[in-house]
């Protein structure tokens, strides 16, 4: 990254640092509602990070090579653990891995070479249970889960504007996971910030809509939807393209 880029970069870092800290202060009682949560599934076990900053952005340097951000979901069991707390670390995202290992032709390490944000840091041990947890936690916990939403959409566009090469060359935004993104979905919130804010920029081409890693959705897709003798990249494109089309802007 040249000067300019990288510093855009640690400031859109140290904003989300920032945000990840307010929502802290403003849920005290977060972390005991996701330990009930936790408790009434088998197995249990200890609720550790309740709002997640993923710190693997750290480890991104002025030289770093980025050359795609993930969107995820949310931090789940393995994300939250005070030994990772860092995005996709779980069987999701070792698929990930693997799909980019086994992909050289995109040029493509995904633990180098792509930066991970979700729709929303706050774990829960399945994204589904999100809903849950507002019922127990109140409209309090309801209110900052669709805040925090807005925040990490907006979060979103900083580092995306941060990271436009100097030539002009736009990285791609891949988010994984369009079905709770509908209306009445535990991820509207999220769909109808990006409408806001990427509706009127240029940078809205550049984003593009995928299923998920869990359980070889977006392999599987994929495959089904490869034409013989398309490329990857330019199949990517178009399936990621339809997505967006359907659930966020044409």
């Amino acid at each position: 990254m040249k000067n300019s880029a990288w510093n855009q970069f640690t400031k859109a870092r140290n904003h989300y640092r920032s945000e990840i800290k307010k929502l802290l202060l403003k849920l005290p009682e977060l972390q005991n509602v996701q330990q009930k949560l936790v408790n009434s599934r088998s197995p249990s076990y200890t609720v550790e990070t309740p709002i997640v900053y993923n710190s693997a952005l750290d480890d991104v340097k002025a030289d770093s090579e980025i050359r795609l951000i993930l969107v995820a979901d949310n931090p789940g069991r393995r994300e939250q653990m005070a030994e990772n707390r860092r995005y996709l670390v779980g069987p999701s995202g070792k698929i990930a891995e693997k799909f980019f290992r086994d992909n050289p032709s995109l040029n493509t390490d995904f633990r180098t070479n792509v930066i991970i944000l979700n729709k929303t840091p706050i774990h829960t041990p399945r994204t589904v249970e999100l809903k849950e947890l507002c019922r127990l936690g109140g409209s309090i916990l309801e209110t900052a889960l669709a805040e925090s939403q807005r925040i990490m959409a907006r979060l979103l566009l900083e580092f995306h504007q941060a990271l436009i090469c100097e030539n002009g060359k736009v990285p791609p935004v891949w988010i994984i996971g369009y079905s709770e993104m509908k209306k009445g979905g535990v991820f509207e919130a999220y769909t109808n910030e990006l409408k806001a804010i990427y509706g009127s920029t240029d940078l809205k081409e550049s984003v593009f809509l995928y299923r998920h890693f869990s359980m070889n959705q977006f392999t599987i897709d994929l495959k089904q939807q490869t034409v013989r003798g398309e490329t990857l990249d330019k199949t990517l494109k178009w399936i990621g393209t339809a997505y967006r089309e359907r659930f966020l802007w044409r």
